[in-house]
Formats: structure tokens, C-alpha cells, sequence
């Protein structure tokens, strides 16, 4: 099933999100995350990168996580929540 959503946040809420994500990462742990009310798992080995984007008049900075869906049977009990 393919699912691409975009969701806005108020800045508290993102800022709160950020700091379990980073917690998360820096624990080397798996976590859980809900968007645009859908809740997944995102393992511990996921890819993590920085993209950069510029166009005439607008600029766009991405977060981007992406791993296998195999992985997450890797990381199984070893979650935080984000």
C-alpha cells in the first residue's frame, strides 16, 4: 500500500517530536511515531539524511528516515515511543 501524507505541526509539538526522535537515536533504540493519525515503528538501523532543496523563491530542508520493512523484525521489544 503506498501512503505519502505531509503534516504540519505546531512548533511545541515538533520540537517535542524532535527530542524523543533524537533520544530515540542516541539510545540506539527503535521507536514509534504517529502521523497525520497513522502509528508505525521505525527500527534502529533506519537510514537517516538531510535534504536540501531551493527554488526560485522557496527553500525546503528534509529530516528523511528510511529503512526495509524487514528490518523492523530485527528490532522487535526494543522501542521507545515518539
Amino acid at each position: 500500500m503506498t501512503r505519502d501524507v505531509e503534516r504540519n505541526y505546531p512548533i511545541p509539538e515538533f520540537v517535542a517530536k524532535l527530542r524523543r526522535l533524537a533520544d530515540a537515536l542516541e539510545s540506539g533504540r527503535s521507536f514509534r511515531i504517529q502521523v497525520a493519525g497513522e502509528r508505525f515503528r521505525v527500527p534502529k538501523r533506519a537510514e537517516v539524511s538531510v535534504e536540501h532543496e531551493r527554488e526560485d523563491d522557496e527553500e525546503e530542508v528534509e529530516f528523511q528516515l528510511k529503512w526495509k520493512l524487514a528490518d523492523l523484525e530485527d528490532d522487535a521489544g526494543d522501542e521507545t515511543e515518539v
